[in-house]
C-alpha cells in the first residue's frame, strides 16, 4: 500500500522548499492540490517533471477523498498540497488524514514554511504557549463570542488568527471593545519581497489601514498580558 505524503510549500520565497519535499514532489505519482494551476507553476519553478495533478479543495473535498483512498490502496503515491505553507492547516485535508488513518494507509508529514510559525517567532511575543483560531467567524456576533470566550480562557496564551484584507478593519474594531487598546503584531507578505510586520496599538493600526486600504492576506498576533514595548 502506498503513502498519502502531506508536503508543506513555501508561504511566499520560493527557496523555503525543504530538499525532502522537493524530492517527494518529484518522487510521488499524483498530486493533490487546491489549486492545479497554481501547484503546475510551482512544479515548473522548482524544475519538477509534470504530475498527475487532482483538484483537492472544500467543496469536493467529500467526493476525492474516496477516489484518493483508492488510489494510495492500488499503489499509488499521493502527495497533498495547499496553495502555500503546511496542508490541513486553516485548510482542507484532515478529513483526508482521518479516512487514511482509518483505512491503514500510512500518513507521512513533510514539514516546511508555515505562516503561523514564522509570524510567531518574528513577533516578539511569548513563543512557549500561543493558540492559534485560524481564520475568524464571518459574522460580527460568533466573532466577538469567540473573543470573549479568548479573554477569559487565553490570558497566558499568544493568540494567532488569520483574517482577510475586506474583514480586516471590522476585527480590528472588534478586537479594541474587548480587549482595550492593546499591542499588536500584524503581518503580511511573510518571506516575500515586501514582507511587512507591524507592532503597533490596535488604535494606530485602524487609523492606517483606514488611509491605507489593507491587501492580501494577515496574520495577526497578541498578547494582552504582554505589552511589546
Amino acid at each position: 500500500m502506498a503513502i498519502l505524503y502531506l508536503v508543506s510549500t513555501p508561504i511566499g520565497n520560493l527557496e523555503d522548499i525543504t530538499l525532502r519535499a522537493k524530492r517527494i514532489l518529484g518522487e510521488v505519482d499524483i498530486i493533490a492540490c487546491e489549486d492545479t494551476r497554481k501547484t503546475g507553476v510551482l512544479l515548473v519553478k522548482l524544475n519538477i517533471p509534470r504530475k498527475r495533478l487532482l483538484s483537492y479543495y472544500e467543496e469536493n473535498e467529500l467526493r476525492r477523498i474516496p477516489e484518493i483512498v483508492r488510489l494510495l490502496k492500488e499503489g499509488k503515491n499521493v502527495a497533498l498540497v495547499s496553495n502555500a505553507g503546511t496542508p490541513t492547516i486553516s485548510d482542507p485535508g484532515f478529513k483526508l488524514v482521518r479516512e487514511c488513518l482509518i483505512q491503514g494507509i500510512k500518513v507521512e508529514a513533510i514539514p516546511g514554511p508555515s505562516a503561523i510559525l514564522t509570524a510567531l517567532v518574528s513577533s516578539g511575543l511569548p513563543t512557549d504557549k500561543f493558540l492559534f483560531l485560524g481564520y475568524l467567524p464571518k459574522k460580527q456576533g460568533k466573532r466577538k463570542k469567540l473573543l470573549e470566550n479568548c479573554k477569559l480562557s487565553a490570558v497566558h496564551y499568544t493568540l494567532i488568527f488569520y483574517e482577510s484584507p475586506h474583514r480586516l478593519i471590522e476585527t480590528l474594531k472588534d478586537l479594541q471593545e474587548i480587549f482595550g487598546d492593546i499591542e499588536i503584531v500584524l503581518c503580511r507578505e511573510l518571506t516575500k519581497i515586501y514582507e511587512e510586520i507591524k507592532r503597533k496599538k490596535i488604535s494606530e493600526t485602524i487609523a492606517y489601514f483606514e488611509k491605507t486600504p489593507p491587501k492580501g492576506e494577515f496574520t495577526l498576533l497578541f498578547n494582552f498580558n504582554i505589552p511589546l514595548k
